[in-house]
């Protein structure tokens, strides 16, 4: 039978999605937990796609295939009972046997927390810049690198190995109090992508990068948005997108900041 998991995690304490030998992942949490609870059989656990140690996510999907008897309101009860308090299955679903949870996707989005405050509380999921940072170049910027072109610059894939075109559908920033969110959409991302894009627009947003400058980093290898990466600790997978899903949701902060001792002017420098 195959089973369709959507995820919740907190990815401060792990290396990552991906099974690794000798590292705590999401994934080996699940694996084991679908061993200790559901089947001690072969079975089959894919994810969507990998994530990065420190990279959070507020829905990402899996595939199970597992010899089971047992109902999805029963598979959910016991995998959230034997995971850690960091990983949470928000659903199963049990799916025809040719979904694929990553063949299948047609869209991933992300959203990307800066904080424009010290905080005492959101440290694992925002990226604090203590510069005031402008909104309208990031936009500008952010705007101008939408749509189907080479991301090499952005990424740490081989180019000879895999292709780094993207269609980056979307890149929007919202101003929510004392955050700034970014929020991007695209057919697929590469290795460090997003968070590269991120650290170049806060670069924009700093006064150390024109549009020009960005643009051009469009047209070949560059090594600057490898310096200027954003840290994982602001970055969530938001959802992973297939066929027939909406995709007019309303974006809405993981973790929401409240302004304090700012004035709006301050806010939006």
């Amino acid at each position: 039978m195959r089973f369709r998991l959507t995820i919740e995690f907190a990815g401060t304490r792990y290396s990552g999605w991906q099974i690794q030998k000798n590292a705590r992942t999401v994934q080996g949490e699940i694996d084991r937990a679908v061993r200790e609870t559901i089947s001690r059989t072969p079975f089959e656990l894919y994810g969507s796609g990998r994530t990065d140690a420190g990279v959070h996510a507020l829905a990402q999907v899996a595939h199970l295939d597992v010899d089971t008897t047992l109902p999805t309101h029963e598979i959910h009860a016991r995998l959230n009972d034997a995971l850690p308090h960091d990983i949470v299955i928000l659903q199963v679903e049990r799916v025809r046997h040719r979904f694929h949870a990553r063949h299948d996707a047609v869209a991933r989005s992300y959203l990307y927390q800066i904080a424009r405050r010290k905080t005492a509380f959101a440290k694992p999921f925002v990226w604090w810049v203590k510069e005031p940072l402008s909104l309208d170049a990031m936009r500008e910027a952010a705007a101008s690198l939408v749509g189907f072109h080479d991301f090499q610059a952005f990424s740490d894939d081989d180019p000879g190995e895999k292709s780094t075109a993207v269609l980056l559908e979307l890149l929007d920033l919202h101003a929510d109090d004392d955050l700034i969110v970014v929020h991007v959409e695209g057919s697929h991302f590469i290795w460090k992508m997003v968070r590269r894009l991120v650290g170049v627009l806060v670069a924009v947003g700093r006064g150390e990068l024109t549009q020009g400058e960005v643009v051009a980093l469009l047209t070949g290898p560059s090594a600057l948005p490898a310096r200027l990466t954003a840290p994982a600790a602001g970055l969530f997978l938001e959802r992973v997108y297939y066929e027939g899903d909406r995709r007019d949701v309303p974006i809405r902060p993981p973790v929401r900041l409240a302004a304090f001792a700012a004035t709006s002017a301050d806010r939006e420098r």
